[in-house]
């Protein structure tokens, strides 16, 4: 009978990717209080897909592909529309946005020459996620509240998670398609 519900997972998931444009245009437009709340509901569908997807066996192939495309979408396009509006630095658009970029390439490159399965995520790309899950909830607050702080050591550990995590990740692909190669 709980097969029937398989769907809610992916489900959750197209929520989140579904409140990615109301997030970037209301943040655009400076309606930063809706789209704090939007991004709140999205940030949870981001846990609650994957929590309810491994409790009751829900896991599918869409979902493998879809839940991390999803996060990609949701926090480069938030990241992006911040720079955009002048509300956090260059560097850190470009390196959040130039991680998700080679991950997909990467993971992409990987599934085609291995024909493997969607990479799994290890857990310093869950702490990766959440660090910058919680940079931009920091971010919507110090504009919501007009907070006077600068958050350079915010910005330079998010980095550092950040950049360590794609270093991980390339690592990985490297040591796989090596495998693979001298197979």
């Amino acid at each position: 009978m709980t097969k029937f519900f398989i769907f809610i997972p992916n489900l959750l998931t197209l929520i989140r990717i579904a409140l990615v444009y109301p997030i970037l245009k209301n943040i655009y437009e400076g309606n930063f209080e809706l789209s704090i709340l939007f991004f709140a509901i999205a940030s949870i569908t981001d846990g609650l897909d994957g929590f309810i997807a491994r409790q009751m066996n829900w896991q599918t192939k869409l979902g493998t592909l879809l839940d991390p495309v999803a996060d990609k979408i949701l926090l480069s396009g938030s990241i992006f529309i911040f720079w955009v509006n002048q509300l956090i630095p260059f560097y850190i658009f470009i390196v959040f946005f130039s991680r998700d970029v080679l991950i997909l390439i990467g993971a992409s490159i990987k599934m085609t020459i291995i024909e493997s399965e969607t990479p799994k995520p290890n857990l310093l790309g869950k702490l990766t996620t959440t660090a910058q899950i919680i940079y931009i909830i920091v971010v919507f607050l110090k504009v919501i509240f007009e907070l006077d702080f600068y958050m350079i050591f915010f910005d330079v550990f998010v980095l550092l998670i950040t950049i360590i995590s794609l270093i991980v990740y390339a690592n990985e692909w490297i040591r796989d398609l090596i495998i693979y190669n001298n197979e």
